[in-house]
């Protein structure tokens, strides 16, 4: 069994008579995405300083692969807090110090050139989309680039552990996406461990390897998202419904549980001649868009598919919901396979004729209108009957799924010279 890189063993922390933190157990592995979620009150900030070291537990042990915080000496107890970089919740940049010097604050103790430097700062101001701002101060900047020049700074130093304290509040739906986008792109890219708290879900349990659920003190669950919604457990239920409305902000889709509400209540209502209902799932692939559009494009791309979804199959009952971070399923009740690809292939047009060269502007502005780029659709379709479980459905509509719409930017035809390499 692999050794936890973070584990609390019984820890407890009071605050006078309060006790936030009642023996609490929780194992957090390396390089992976780990999320703190909770209701308001629950002691989130609080586990996540207790890692940091801003605060002490009052009992219990905390371990550091495998190695008891206590019982560390003072050099190896610096030397692993040097590891982290800790965002928090308000930003904390200082109002007198400009954006550039923000993003370099952590490097003063790192021994760089000025041209090292200035070269870490602005790459991380480029892809957090905030090039041509490292002159500016916090206070002429809005919220959601404040956060953005927070993140950077959180970043810039390349640690092996970042600490997220709520990183997407005040954000927009969109601007949500792109920044637990860049978490989870750049935690794959340079493998730190990643340790969230959040409200925003579903969005974040896209991005999530582990999931933390602490509740009146103690940690009430801990395991993988499809883990918590396979659980059925009442207070994980009462949790979710408390912080999941019933759409999904982004998308416009409906929100996880009232997706499997409706399904449940459509299994078993076939009407004659035509048994079960058809399934299709279909997405795009986030990491290769990232890479080649930037994050604000590629979670462009996810929003355009999922309002178009539900502006297609809603006219014939179809109701969808975001499965995974970047695939959607559409459920037709009523309906068999032969009518469903139909439905499907008209979609798939759509999607080529309208919607997806409808982002290319978008994509342009931000590539500088020269780079050349290609969306591409997947999709499967498969039909269940009544009793099937929807797991079983889902499976085999992903299994099934193959290219149904494209589309590519126009190539630029480049003047070569005999013996050169044309470029497209």
């Amino acid at each position: 069994m692999e050794t936890p890189l973070i584990e609390f063993r019984d820890v407890t922390k009071r605050f006078g008579e309060q006790t936030v933190l009642d023996e609490v157990n929780v194992k957090i592995y390396p390089n992976q995405i780990t999320t703190i979620l909770g209701k308001s009150g629950t002691g989130k900030s609080v586990f996540l300083k207790h890692i940091i070291g801003l605060l002490e537990p009052d009992g219990g042990t905390i371990l550091f692969d495998g190695r008891a915080l206590q019982e560390m000496k003072k050099k190896d107890l610096v030397a692993q807090r040097s590891r982290m970089s800790y965002m928090f919740q308000n930003n904390a940049l200082f109002d007198s110090m400009t954006v550039f010097e923000n993003v370099a604050l952590p490097l003063r103790r790192w021994d760089l050139s000025r041209k090292e430097v200035i070269a870490k700062v602005e790459d991380r101001l480029d892809q957090m989309d905030l090039g041509g701002t490292g002159d500016k101060y916090p206070g002429e900047l809005s919220g959601g680039m404040q956060k953005r020049v927070a993140l950077a700074r959180t970043l810039v130093t390349d640690p092996a552990v970042v600490l997220f304290d709520e990183p997407t509040t005040g954000q927009d739906p969109i601007r949500k996406q792109v920044i637990l986008s860049m978490i989870a792109r750049y935690r794959k890219k340079f493998g730190f461990t990643a340790v969230l708290i959040s409200h925003d879900i579903p969005d974040v349990l896209f991005i999530s390897d582990r999931l933390v659920l602490l509740w009146e003190g103690k940690a009430a669950f801990e395991g993988s998202y499809d883990e918590l919604m396979k659980s059925h457990h009442p207070m994980i239920e009462e949790f979710l419904r408390g912080v999941e409305g019933p759409q999904d902000e982004f998308t416009g889709l409906l929100s996880q549980n009232v997706f499997t509400s409706r399904f449940a209540a459509t299994r078993g209502s076939g009407v004659e001649g035509i048994e079960g209902i058809s399934a299709l799932v279909f997405g795009v692939n986030l990491y290769f868009l990232e890479e080649t559009m930037g994050h604000q494009a590629a979670v462009e791309v996810l929003k355009v598919l999922g309002e178009h979804s539900n502006k297609h199959f809603t006219p014939y009952g179809g109701f969808s919901t975001r499965h995974s971070r970047d695939r959607i399923v559409t459920i037709l009740p009523h309906t068999g396979r032969v009518e469903a690809m139909a439905l499907l292939n008209q979609f798939a047009k759509e999607l080529e004729s309208h919607a997806l060269p409808g982002i290319e502007a978008s994509i342009r502005a931000r590539t500088g209108g020269d780079a050349c780029f290609e969306i591409q659709v997947r999709a499967g379709v498969t039909e269940g009957a009544p009793d099937d479980e929807l797991d079983e459905i889902i499976d085999r509509a992903q299994a099934d799924r193959d290219v149904v719409a494209r589309f590519s930017c126009e190539e630029k035809v480049v003047e070569v010279k005999p013996d050169e390499k044309i470029l497209g």
